[in-house]
């Protein structure tokens, strides 16, 4: 029982740091194989992804450019509540339409976005800095 009330007494801060480097690695990571050869992530969007209401080449770019922003945005803790949300619905729409049977990875994902979406940046973020700098 010690052991358990050791580990309640973590304080959500420390557990912020981790999830909001998981997530921001995943969809870094993706930009960066995108990045590493744009003519094939065209191909991928025009012939395996096909996102439903997008031109392909669109869809492209803006996930590039979901992927090299909130990655970036979750590190810094800037504006995580927002990212969360923007990145759940990627999640959601890769889950969707593109990779239905990889729901366990996704799953993963939204477990960690929906703990940043509820409950924020923790107080070692740039979101802590501003609230407390300019308060409410």
């Amino acid at each position: 029982m010690h052991a358990v009330a050791c580990l309640e007494r973590i304080p959500y801060s420390v557990l912020a740091i981790p999830l909001r480097l998981a997530v921001a690695t995943v969809f870094w990571s993706s930009a960066m194989s995108k990045l590493a050869n744009w003519d094939t992530a065209l191909e991928l969007f025009r012939e395996e992804y096909r996102v439903p209401l997008l031109p392909p080449e669109l869809a492209a770019y803006l996930a590039v450019s979901i992927e090299l922003t909130t990655p970036v945005l979750l590190v810094l803790g800037l504006a995580a509540r927002p990212v969360a949300l923007v990145l759940l619905g990627m999640t959601a729409v890769i889950e969707v339409f593109v990779y239905p049977q990889a729901w366990p990875t996704h799953i993963q994902w939204a477990a960690m976005l929906l703990v940043l979406l509820s409950r924020g940046a923790g107080d070692w973020s740039v979101d802590r800095w501003l609230w407390t700098r300019f308060g409410r």
